[in-house]
């Protein structure tokens, strides 16, 4: 193995190694407004600003070690941590998404709430 590729195993494996330091939070449910109560969405509406608030905890973690890596980081490593990033803010707006669409199917289910 010549050098340039030992350096880069080695960078890449403590940045791996560090980012599994970066907690991504567990994926939430978010129930149906069709069949779910006005209580069920209000836990759910909490769970939610939870998991966001993770996400945001997360993503502050990830872009700490993207800098702490500085611009000498290879090209694969910044890659897959904008990869990461990206892929978490993606979950973050479905999950926001979701849960606005459940709401308002909810308030459509029940007109009178």
């Amino acid at each position: 193995m010549n050098l340039g590729k030992f350096l880069l195993v080695i960078v890449a494996g403590g940045a791996a190694a560090t980012s599994l330091a970066c907690e991504y939070p567990a994926l939430i449910t978010v129930p149906d407004g069709q069949t779910s109560t006005m209580e069920e969405l209000i836990i759910a509406q909490s769970a939610v600003r939870e998991y966001m608030a993770g996400m945001e905890a997360y993503l502050a973690c990830v872009n700490e070690e993207m800098n702490a890596a500085g611009d000498d980081a290879p090209v694969e490593y910044k890659s897959i941590m904008f990869s990461r990033h990206n892929a978490a803010v993606a979950e973050m707006e479905a999950i926001a998404s979701s849960f606005n669409e459940q709401v308002q199917t909810y308030k459509e289910a029940n007109p009178g709430n």
